[in-house]
């Protein structure tokens, strides 16, 4: 196994770097002595990013067109390829743009490693690839069989795969809108408050980047143990946080939503969010 440890002066390719769990790494990058270039859509968040990290390379482009990731990967030691459509409800209803997203993206920039070969490409994948339910699933599931179909065949790249639960308040997490609703005390959706879900924190959804980085030998998901906690428990300690004192708690079940599990499962094997340790109040008020 090569040493796939951020290499000073080096640059590095983030995909998605001016989002949510991108900004972090970006900046974790540059912090080990690493240069950053990043693609992704949105030119106001690319050019926000730029203004924060003066030395970060920015680039507008999508990386469903092969162009622009041969343009994006021209020169890199290595690629974070965190690039993504990952609302599962949206998924449902856009079916081709998440896979355009997620799997052809994701062939692109694989395809580009035959020629390139950087030390390593590492992937970002989720819980909802080891039981799929939807779209959103089974775009990330064939993403992650592609990384080892291309170790396969050419071993002067590592092909490195994470995979998480949910980041707290990642971009269109259900966090971030329970938290607006319950300030102004209005009404909140919940699909079922029995369902169970892994929760990180993106400190360690960054952490676990470099963990993989160091420790994972081949291309199959790199996991670790993780804690969960029931949408109720979640809801009620955030009303606890941010629902003013004389408002009631109003709330509107609605049932799971396609793409949805009941409880998640992390790995093949059946590691389940309803069987995981799960977070006390005092630990979800401490998160949230």
């Amino acid at each position: 196994m090569n040493n796939l440890k951020i290499k000073k002066g080096k640059l590095y390719l983030v995909t998605g770097g001016s989002g949510f769990l991108g900004i972090p790494l970006c900046e974790k990058i540059l912090s080990q002595g690493g240069k950053v270039r990043t693609i992704a859509r949105d030119e106001g968040k690319l050019i926000e990013l730029k203004q924060q990290f003066p030395s970060i390379e920015i680039l507008t482009g999508d990386i469903s067109d092969r162009f622009e990731v041969k343009q994006a990967m021209k020169g890199v030691t290595g690629v974070f390829h965190l690039a993504a459509s990952k609302h599962v409800g949206i998924a449902e209803k856009q079916v081709r743009e998440c896979i355009k997203s997620n799997t052809l993206g994701s062939l692109y920039i694989l395809e580009e490693s035959l020629n390139t070969k950087p030390e390593f490409i590492l992937g970002v994948s989720t819980d909802k690839a080891a039981k799929v339910a939807g779209v959103y699933g089974a775009t990330k599931l064939l993403m992650e069989r592609l990384f080892g179909q291309f170790e396969a065949i050419n071993p002067e790249t590592e092909y490195r795969i994470v995979r998480y639960g949910n980041v707290l308040y990642s971009t269109g997490s259900v966090l971030c809108k329970w938290k607006d609703l319950l300030q102004q005390g209005q009404e909140v959706i919940v699909t079922d408050g029995d369902a169970t879900r892994f929760f990180w924190t993106v400190d360690q959804a960054v952490n676990l980047i470099f963990d993989c980085l160091d420790n994972a030998s081949d291309f199959e998901p790199y996991i670790t143990d993780m804690k969960a906690m029931s949408i109720d428990n979640l809801l009620k300690a955030m009303a606890q946080k941010y629902l003013p004192k004389n408002k009631p708690l109003k709330i509107k079940y609605i049932g799971l939503q396609p793409g949805e599990n009941m409880h998640e499962i992390i790995t093949e094997d059946g590691f389940s969010s309803e069987h995981a340790d799960r977070f006390t109040t005092e630990e979800i008020l401490e998160l949230i």
